[in-house]
């Protein structure tokens, strides 16, 4: 009951109470007395009727403001205090109770903050002891980080039920989810692997691993095939047994075998087109050959012409023995890994190597703005140092400038020298020469070096300096977009794991009846062109994160901008910060949304003050072809149930975070307003299982009890 229906029944009671008081004393004073008293006693009342009335209307004015200062000095602030109790000793032992109400009451504020202040030194030396204890469990965790992120191979441990318990960095790339011939879900703590690899497979597989298990083998493995969109990969699985031997999980250690699978049927192909190719010179050889031995004494002309077609086959056959070697060589080529550099540190590079080994001496001019490069830095520096040592042979060079700049999505590399200008045909000729010696044969060119790197290389000659230039087109590296062939930009720290996942429920329809603590949320939040989705405003930033088993996993967090069909408003832009022009490049909703949902299936959702994102998705649904139809729960009902007594003001999300001990970063930013909201839902957590409130059908049910369910728009 709030705190006007509560003063209104006090009020109501109290005033009767009075008057009654009155009316009985009255009574009282009636029978005690004789006629004649009571007849003076009526002319005397009769004429002060009006009086009377007046104070009857008076009475619960001063009655209220009475009862109006008692309840704040006593009931509201003891109520207050309560509330303020709990979050000291749940999710904020370093909050404090501000001191309201009487004297007593503040005396008692004062009591319990001497207490939560002995309570708070008690927490940090306990704390500290588990700290000691927990950091030898930290190496340990540590040592495992440390070799699951460096492991070359992709690694997934599930429970088994499937959901994913661990992965590593190689794991998230090679099965990454913004792949678009990919499909299936993204890779995450808590995602069934089923919606990335096949089910089939993987259940045939854990069948036979539980046979092996039964006849107890010892390492019993088992190893299949499977396809992700256009990769083909070789899975290779091993159990998790538990402490009575069963199989709790399992292992799946990934490689990619499509392009070795592709090797190998290009190099099934050249056999065959060698062995068909071949068959019919050696047949015309061997015809030849035996029809001279045969006719030993056959004039002159005739030989001739025998001897000319073993010579052309024999030409031909070489020939095709030539390009066969040279295919294979192509397929026997490793695709080595490249990096990611400044092209500043490639040019220094190509400095220090041109004076040491070829006596150069090169100067460098670049851009000021960093340009990074995704390079084979050594191959380049190598191959580059080679056609180097040609030209300064060539032409006698003795001093080179480097320059390098920026041309859109390439860097330009120039190797410029006072002289004439390096013939095009001489180029292509130094391109196929070996630029590695004593690498094996077949040794690496410049040709296969650009080739790989998707690169491309000619010659200029500047008539106006006298100078010949010598010029390399590369690729900048692709900010924040990790390769497929990037092994150096993958992240050594951290590895995601949960092994408490080993024992959470599977997921089912019945979400209603599961605790909170037990299930898996998208925590997420907009920004709009304005406030009113009703009159054409459109989402452009869509900021979620998830949390799985009670952790925040900011490392799996969706953060997309989107294109709206209108402006941003002036007053909005104010807030968030979002303008057109960073809009301008970004997809419609029509594509961001259907990845959002493939983000947060199988989980309920979470916002603060929810109906307004939800109203937002709900406009967009039909143009994206999708639809939102999980639970959700709003941050801003929660903190009304767990806090009534507090104003409507001070549900707001920044001061919620600030009573609860959360500091905020990014503040209206979609992904900065998810992640505050996520550890806000977090602490909200225990405080509602401390009213009774630990299903999700319970909070579902409470929080449309509160005034805040009414909004809409």
């Amino acid at each position: 009951m709030g705190f006007k229906a509560r003063f209104a029944l006090w009020l109501a009671a109290l005033t009767l109470f009075v008057i009654g008081l009155f009316v009985l004393a009255g009574l009282a004073w009636w029978t005690s007395h004789d006629a004649a008293q009571r007849t003076a006693f009526e002319n005397l009342l009769g004429a002060r009727v009006p009086l009377l009335i007046s104070m009857a209307l008076l009475l619960p004015f001063l009655l209220g403001v009475v009862l109006s200062w008692w309840m704040k000095r006593y009931p509201l602030a003891a109520e207050r205090m309560a509330e303020e109790v709990v979050l000291i000793y749940t999710v904020n032992p370093e909050y404090r109770v501000a001191p309201a109400g009487g004297a007593e009451m503040r005396q008692l504020a004062e009591t319990i903050n001497a207490l939560a202040e002995a309570l708070d030194t008690l927490r940090r030396d306990v704390q500290a002891r588990i700290a000691e204890a927990h950091r030898r469990l930290e190496e340990e965790k540590n040592r495992l980080a440390a070799l699951m992120s460096e492991l070359a191979h992709s690694v997934l441990v599930c429970n088994s039920e499937g959901r994913i318990l661990l992965y590593n960095p190689r794991a998230a790339q090679l099965l990454e989810s913004d792949r678009r011939d990919a499909g299936g879900a993204p890779v995450g703590l808590g995602r069934s692997v089923f919606g990335i690899l096949d089910k089939s497979q993987i259940v045939h597989a854990l069948d036979k691993i539980a046979r092996r298990v039964e006849q107890q083998i010892e390492h019993p493995v088992a190893h299949f095939v499977t396809t992700r969109g256009d990769q083909l990969l070789r899975v290779q699985m091993a159990p998790v047994l538990d402490a009575q031997g069963e199989i709790g999980g399992f292992v799946l250690m990934l490689e990619d075998i499509t392009r070795s699978v592709e090797s190998d049927t290009r190099r099934e192909q050249l056999l065959r087109q060698l062995t068909e190719g071949t068959r019919a010179a050696l047949a015309n050889i061997r015809a030849a050959v035996e029809t001279v031995q045969q006719y030993p004494d056959m004039d002159t002309e005739e030989r001739h012409r025998f001897t000319q077609v073993i010579h052309d086959e024999a030409e031909h056959l070489s020939a095709k023995l030539d390009a066969t070697a040279a295919a294979e060589a192509q397929l026997l080529s490793t695709p080595w890994p490249l990096e990611d550099m400044l092209a500043a540190d490639l040019v220094y590079a190509l400095q220090r190597n041109f004076e040491r080994r070829l006596g150069v001496t090169a100067a460098s001019r670049g851009s000021d703005d960093p340009l990074w490069l995704s390079v084979d830095s050594h191959a380049m520096v190598h191959a580059l140092t080679h056609v180097m040592g040609r030209i300064a042979a060539s032409f006698s060079i003795r001093s080179v400038l480097i320059e390098a700049e920026g041309a859109g999505r390439f860097m330009r590399l120039s190797l410029c020298w006072s002289g004439p200008a390096l013939e095009p045909d001489l180029l292509h000729e130094w391109e196929e020469e070996p630029y590695a010696e004593g690498a094996g044969a077949p040794a690496p060119t410049l040709a296969q070096l650009l080739a790989r790197h998707g690169a491309e290389a000619w010659t200029q000659s500047d008539r106006a300096t006298g100078q010949g230039r010598l010029c390399l087109q590369l690729p900048m590296a692709r900010v924040g977009a990790p390769a497929v062939a990037k092994q150096a930009g993958i992240p050594s720290r951290p590895v995601y794991y949960d092994f408490d996942l080993f024992s959470q429920p599977g997921q089912t329809p019945e979400l209603d009846e599961r605790l909170l603590s037990d299930l898996t949320y998208t925590v997420f939040d907009t920004e709009t062109t304005g406030l009113s989705p009703s009159e054409g405003d459109e989402i452009i930033s869509i900021g979620a994160v998830r949390i799985v088993n009670g952790r925040l996993l900011k490392q799996e967090c969706f953060d997309r901008l989107v294109l709206p069909r209108r402006a941003v408003r002036r007053e909005s832009q104010k807030i968030h910060g979002i303008s057109m022009q960073m809009l301008a490049n970004q997809p419609p909703i029509a594509e961001v949304l259907p990845a959002f949902q493939r983000f947060a299936e199988d989980t309920v959702l979470v916002a603060h003050n929810a109906a307004f994102d939800m109203r937002f998705l709900q406009l967009a649904q039909a143009q994206a072809g999708v639809e939102f139809i999980q639970p959700v729960l709003d941050t801003l009902m929660l903190s009304a149930l767990v806090h009534p007594g507090h104003a409507d003001e001070e549900h707001r999300l920044e001061l919620i975070a600030a009573r609860l001990g959360i500091p905020i970063i990014g503040r209206h930013t979609a992904l900065g307003d998810a992640i505050v909201t996520g550890e806000v839902f977090l602490k909200l957590i225990p405080l509602l299982a401390e009213r009774g409130i630990r299903t999700l059908k319970q909070a579902r049910e409470a929080s449309q009890k509160t005034l805040y369910a009414k909004l809409e728009y």
